[in-house]
């Protein structure tokens, strides 16, 4: 029996990760988890008080992460996350934990865009002030890497297309709803 699907949508706040994994979860008959939600409280605490998470603070929301997605592979089901693992490092700490293959989606607007989207944006724990060092810290997926990078600022449903006909092409393992 094939693996499920495993995709995490990635990249920094305001990318409209959230948006794309959620369309793309609901496409494809896959659980969408919310990364925001594998935080542990101190880190959404930390980064509300306006300070970027270090390498070592990240660590619990990576492997909460890869525990989500190889919790959908050990059912059956796969998932859908969106989650802003921004370097190459975090994301092998994902696929990792995932125990599994895992397929990124890396959301790449332009920081002017970014920067209009993230400043208009009511009721998340991510302040403006912390782009810059997400921007800095963000590492684009790499050869070695199973991913897409869209940075065009297509609709989100243009995007939904976009992955499928790229997952379509890939020959990933998708479900069958």
């Amino acid at each position: 029996m094939a693996e499920p699907l495993l995709l995490v949508v990635m990249g920094v706040s305001a990318s409209g990760k959230s948006t794309l994994a959620r369309r793309l979860a609901e496409r494809l008959g896959l659980p969408f988890i919310e990364g925001d939600t594998c935080h542990p409280p101190e880190n959404i605490a930390w980064m509300e008080a306006g300070h970027p998470l270090d390498d070592e603070m990240r660590k619990p929301f990576l492997k909460a992460v890869g525990e989500a997605l190889r919790t959908g592979r050990k059912d059956g089901t796969g998932a859908c996350v969106a989650a802003s693992v921004l370097k190459h490092a975090y994301r092998d700490q994902v696929r990792q934990a995932a125990g599994s293959h895992v397929t990124f989606v890396h959301l790449a607007p332009d920081a002017d865009t970014l920067r209009e989207r993230i400043s208009g944006r009511t009721g998340h724990f991510m302040p403006p002030s912390l782009l810059d060092s997400q921007l800095a810290t963000l590492e684009p997926l790499e050869p070695d890497e199973d991913g897409l990078t869209l940075s065009d600022l297509a609709p989100a449903e243009a995007h939904v297309e976009t992955t499928l006909d790229w997952l379509r092409r890939s020959g990933a393992q998708i479900p069958h709803r």
